[in-house]
């Protein structure tokens, strides 16, 4: 049979769709505020991969996911069954989906492509939907309802079917009976410069100008995939990294290399998983976000001195996603981590609580609700520090300041967390406090605490994702990479944070910092970003000041 081109056939057959289609009912035309489409059928022209059945999910005109998991018909305002029909056309994560759906294969039948007003029984063309003989999804009562599968952790690994499945044949992807993973990596380069400091700065945490340079910020690389002996997959997940590449309060050596993620996602009763394994506290959105995805280079001063990185233990988590609620509770003891025995090593009580009451129909609009609990005995004591958002720098707030020892005892830890953050399209405006109660009378009973405020503005129109399951906020799309002739992503950002680490008897300083930054993601593996911060910080009276400005370079395999 002589071989033909469907992507060069299908751009005349869409512009033809267009100008030929007739007029739709008025929830069928149009651009797609939330439309699910499940059942499709990826076909690969080159023949080097099996044909996929998936799911695609539709927002605002944009494809938000294409995979091989079950959608919740609520993730979405209609629900089509596209009946196994074949695929054929572009999808690209952030960017205006054109393809059409098709009921017969054109592989074996070049006529199927031919005569599309027989065969085609969908069509979008730049998000919008142009037609559609698609029957609309009936889900089955509760004595037929099926069993679940896919990704239902609390931070769910980012596994999906290939987006350009033109090109389907990724090397660093596995696939077997038995047991499917692919292998990421993320490198990030800095390069800091100081810029200002005082003499009362030097006074307090030395010369600045000793931390100038460049550096490997982080390196991270593993696998994440699915168990599939099971009839409901498990989730696997093993990453190595530098431990600078996500830093908290209980990390030393940032400069070695250790396993920093190993987690077995169950699925467990009707709607809940377990995660068993070293990975995140649920608490924080900003601390469960991928770093990635927050506004800044690194989290909040308060972030990095209250709450750690990982823990070892076990997290049960569910929600409603149809009510955008989501809930999260963990118990954590690093004893196997650390080479303790248990008795002498720290037990932690996690939870924390998630809602998004406000929202307008197309989900372009949320206001995000969250609380935050954990609860720690202390046994190892304890010891907050921080740097002032820069990886590159010294220490400038730490409760250790002028302690005889750096770790200092306690009875009890208890530390409350608060979010608040509103997505409007292209802006997110977020914010969290978090206080931290120590009990040890001899100390004061001191209480430390900090908040941050940010706001990003993404100067492309893309807008964030908005996760139910774990009720956390996703990394902006790139609509249209350089390689296509774009521009990429662009991202303006802004955020003000507030630590003290001074009360009662312990003085571990104050700080303030304002910070700038610019994003540019040219393609969804390769990005820039720059960010500039003043720093206001004081301790024992003593006021000073200082400022930084330090570039980043991201290259990520996925």
């Amino acid at each position: 049979m002589t071989k033909f081109q469907i992507p060069r056939v299908l751009k005349l057959l869409a512009t033809a769709l267009l100008i030929t289609s007739s007029p739709l009912r008025a929830e069928e035309a149009g651009e797609a505020a939330s439309l699910l489409i499940r059942n499709a059928t990826l076909v690969d022209p080159a023949g080097k991969v099996a044909d996929r059945v998936v799911s695609m999910l539709i927002r605002a005109g944009r494809l938000e996911i294409v995979t091989e998991d079950p959608v919740p018909t609520v993730e979405a305002r209609e629900a089509l069954d596209a009946e196994e029909g074949f695929v054929i056309g572009n999808l690209e994560v952030g960017a205006p989906p054109n393809f059409l759906i098709l009921s017969a294969d054109p592989r074996a039948d070049f006529k199927v492509l031919l005569d599309t007003k027989s065969f085609a029984s969908f069509a979008m063309h730049e998000g919008e939907v142009v037609k559609n003989r698609l029957p609309r999804v009936v889900e089955p009562g509760p004595e037929e309802t099926p069993r679940r599968g896919g990704w239902l952790a609390y931070t769910p690994p980012p596994l999906m079917v290939p987006l350009n499945y033109r090109d389907t044949s990724k090397w660093n992807r596995f696939e077997t009976k038995y047991v499917s993973g692919i292998f990421a990596a993320g490198l990030f380069l800095d390069r800091m410069s100081w810029l200002s400091q005082d003499d009362a700065s030097k006074a307090q945490v030395g010369d600045v100008s000793d931390f100038e340079g460049g550096e490997i910020r982080g390196l991270r690389f593993g696998l994440v995939g699915t168990l599939n002996v099971f009839e409901q997959p498990w989730v696997y997940t093993i990453f190595g990294a530098t431990n600078a590449f996500d830093k908290g309060f209980n990390e030393e050596g940032l400069d070695d290399v250790s396993l920093f993620d190993w987690r077995l996602d169950v699925p467990f009763l009707k709607s809940s998983v377990l995660s068993i394994g070293k990975q995140k506290e649920p608490i924080s959105g900003e601390r469960i976000q991928s770093m990635l995805f927050n506004q800044m280079q690194e989290r909040s001063a308060v972030a990095d001195a209250l709450m750690p990185s990982r823990n070892v233990g076990i997290v049960w988590n569910g929600g409603n996603p149809e009510r955008y609620m989501s809930w999260g509770m963990g118990i954590f003891n690093d004893w196997f981590d650390a080479n303790q025995d248990f008795d002498e090593s720290a037990t932690q009580y996690v939870g924390r609580l998630t809602w998004a009451p406000l929202r307008n129909a197309d989900d372009s609009s949320i206001v995000h609700l969250g609380v935050g609990y954990r609860y720690s005995d202390a046994k190892e004591g304890f010891r907050f520090r921080t740097e002032p958002e820069f990886n590159n720098s010294p220490t400038f707030v730490d409760t250790g300041f002028g302690s005889e020892t750096s770790m200092l005892s306690a009875e009890r830890l208890d530390t409350y967390n608060l979010e608040l953050a509103w997505r409007w399209g292209p802006l997110w405006l977020a914010s969290e406090y978090t206080r931290a109660d120590v009990d040890n009378p001899e100390l004061g009973n001191p209480s430390f605490d900090g908040y941050w405020v940010g706001a990003s503005w993404a100067l492309t129109g893309e807008m964030r994702s908005y996760n139910r399951k774990s009720g956390t906020f996703g990394g902006l799309p790139v609509s249209r990479s350089v390689y296509q002739g774009g521009k990429g992503t662009w991202e303006l950002t802004g955020r003000w944070s507030s630590i003290d680490l001074s009360d009662g008897a312990v003085q571990g300083g104050e700080m303030d910092i304002a910070s700038l930054g610019l994003n540019w993601w040219l393609t969804p593996f390769f990005g820039v970003n720059a960010n500039y911060r003043y720093i206001w910080h004081s301790r024992m009276g003593l006021d000073a000041t200082a400022s930084g400005f330090n570039t980043r370079i991201i290259l990520l395999l996925e």
